[in-house]
């Protein structure tokens, strides 16, 4: 018990806590914001920048305007909701851009303030049009809801409980310091870090839905969509070592979210 007894009174970081914390749009969950939005989205710019200076841009007129259509309309049906439900200042110094990116990766991204890349490589699993909507409303609800800096705030709190344990123990043994350090480093990944990403990228999947379904694409296309990855094959790590949801649970609670969706569908 002595080790609890030199620990900055926890008050403080309550409070602290408290005071940062937000709802996530559609799923209403409350969450951890320590830094604020435009210093995140100043560095999430910089790095699209980098990206795009490293990378190939794709030369296929045709996909690289699709990739910017799905965009468009997923954006304009995101912004039109959080107007009309008073939540304007989460899209408050958002740059969105769309862009496609000449790769083998089976993969894409938005970062926050709306910077999205498609790579070319994940083009052949969605197909087509709806398919692109699945996974461009997935990213998309990634900035949304913040997930970004509750992801750099997750990592802070840890990286303090670490500092705080080193102090907590400075007087015992290497050995013993040893032990409570690599405990509470397995504690943080296993019991914090991991969950809390499997939690974002289930919820950017349920807010994903309802925005492509929003933009006037049918959701009922995300859980085929995650069929095929789940067909492309490929060795997987447990899902309590994994930092997203099996493909089956995936698909499972998209099956399960799909009539709040469907409310929202209204094809164009």
């Amino acid at each position: 018990m002595k080790i609890f007894r030199r620990f900055v009174p926890m008050s403080i970081v309550a409070v602290t806590i408290l005071n940062s914390c937000n709802s996530v749009p559609i799923t209403g969950r409350r969450q951890l914001s320590l830094f604020p939005a435009s210093e995140i989205q100043a560095s999430s710019f910089q790095q699209y920048k980098q990206v795009l200076n490293e990378s190939q841009l794709s030369r296929d007129a045709e996909k690289t305007q699709l990739i910017k259509k799905v965009g468009s309309r997923i954006q304009m049906a995101v912004e039109d909701y959080l107007r009309a439900n008073n939540n304007a200042s989460i899209i408050e110094g958002f740059q969105w851009e769309f862009n496609l990116i000449e790769s083998d990766q089976v993969n894409a991204w938005c970062m926050p303030g709306g910077k999205v890349a498609f790579y070319t490589g994940i083009l052949p699993v969605c197909q087509d049009e709806a398919g692109i909507a699945v996974v461009m409303g997935h990213e998309v609800a990634h900035a949304i809801a913040g997930h970004g800096g509750e992801r750099m705030s997750q990592q802070a709190l840890a990286q303090a409980g670490q500092v705080g344990l080193s102090l907590a123990t400075m007087n015992e043994s290497p050995e013993m310091q040893s032990i409570y350090m690599t405990a509470f480093g397995m504690g943080a990944q296993y019991g914090a870090l991991l969950p809390f990403s499997r939690k974002h990228e289930s919820e950017a999947d349920e807010m994903g839905l309802v925005f492509m379904a929003m933009a006037g694409y049918d959701p009922q296309q995300a859980p085929l969509f995650w069929q095929r990855m789940s067909g492309m094959g490929g060795q997987k790590p447990p899902e309590f070592t994994s930092t997203h949801p099996s493909d089956d649970r995936r698909i499972a609670d998209l099956n399960r979210q799909m009539s709040k969706a469907l409310k929202y569908y209204k094809p164009q």
